[in-house]
């Protein structure tokens, strides 16, 4: 003779709150009211039940709870797996939403995945408000539709969709300090190792052009093809190092790229700082190893998560209509990875 819950429990023998009402000869409603933290059981009900559902191995089907809600209070997050960044901006996300009394539903961009896919599930999964990190420059127009149906926050950069908010910082500013930090160790042929048309790429890239000419360094101008990724790093090492001289500092557009550089340029045999100074961009958990030591740019991603969650609440909870665009200063780390250049041989 079978023994069991004879016809109970969800598909795959997953416990539901009628078999957790059964086992304790209580009706479902009571079961209801204590799994849902509502008011009415005694302190004692209480813990009869919630011990009973942990022995039955009972989880609560979040899909099924967000159904019944009025709101699902989800903030649905787009980021990409690629790079640190991105996973820093996750996390910092995280604990500013739960103070908010909001959940977090993440959706990650892949090779096979397109960014369309990716919004869509998250807008299916009833997410209330999407945050988009790190995603490319999609066409306004396609953006600006999916804002008619959810508030949209883009972090690190601004496309201009219509309806949409952005939180980012002043990468222009940001490369400049970059560039006047190594313009006062006493460097001159200083190059940019830019990330084409990725996410704030043309902004840092304006930074390094705008710093060298207020240094009157227009002569020494000199753009590296790279991206934001160690290999792209690597390949412009390798490029640098293809030419007769090298340049005695490099600003690279992230802290990937700029480790990229820097490992290959030492598995060259050229040292880092004495022979080539290295800056990256992001001062990333990678920019603070020991082993690195990585003068980098300082994006403040707490703040960062605390203005992008502040503004999908202005939308949902405050009535907000009208597009807020923050920009936010950075600050230079400095580390070992920069230096006065070596003095030239007489």
């Amino acid at each position: 003779m079978a023994s069991g819950n004879s016809g109970g429990g969800a598909p795959g023998g997953r416990p539901t709150m009628a078999d957790v009402a059964a086992h304790l000869g209580v009706s479902r409603q009571l079961v209801s009211l204590v799994l849902g933290d509502r008011p009415g059981p005694s302190a004692a009900t209480r813990e009869r039940v919630l011990r009973a559902a942990e022995e039955l191995g009972y989880r609560a089907d979040t899909a099924a709870q967000l159904l019944r809600r009025a709101r699902s209070r989800q903030v649905g997050v787009l980021f990409t797996m690629e790079h640190p960044m991105d996973a820093d901006l996750v996390e910092a996300l995280y604990p500013e939403a739960a103070r908010l009394d909001y959940s977090v539903a993440l959706s990650a961009m892949l090779a096979n995945r397109t960014e369309r896919q990716a919004i869509d599930e998250l807008v299916g999964l009833r997410c209330e408000a999407l945050v988009l990190i790190g995603m490319s420059a999609q066409a306004p127009e396609d953006l600006a539709r999916v804002a008619e149906r959810v508030p949209v926050v883009e972090i690190g950069q601004r496309t201009n969709a219509a309806g949409t908010d952005s939180v980012r910082t002043d990468a222009v500013s940001g490369v400049r300090q970059a560039v006047d930090h190594l313009v006062a160790l006493g460097h001159r042929r200083i190059a940019h190792v830019h990330g084409g048309d990725l996410p704030s790429a043309p902004e840092r890239r304006t930074g390094y052009l705008e710093g060298m000419r207020a240094h009157g360094l227009d002569g020494f101008v000199d753009l590296v093809p790279g991206a934001y990724t160690e290999e792209a790093g690597a390949r412009a090492a390798a490029a640098l190092l293809a030419r007769e001289e090298l340049p005695t500092a490099v600003v690279c557009c992230n802290d990937q790229s700029a480790r990229g550089l820097l490992e290959t340029l030492l598995r060259a045999g050229r040292s880092v700082p004495e022979e080539v100074s290295v800056v990256g961009y992001d001062d990333s958990r990678a920019a603070r190893l020991s082993f690195l030591s990585l003068t980098s740019v300082r994006q403040d991603v707490t703040r960062i998560a605390e203005l992008t969650l502040g503004a999908v609440a202005e939308r949902l909870e405050e009535g907000r209509t009208e597009c807020t665009h923050v920009v936010l200063p950075t600050t230079l780390t400095v580390r070992g990875s920069t230096a006065p250049p070596r003095p030239a041989c007489s």
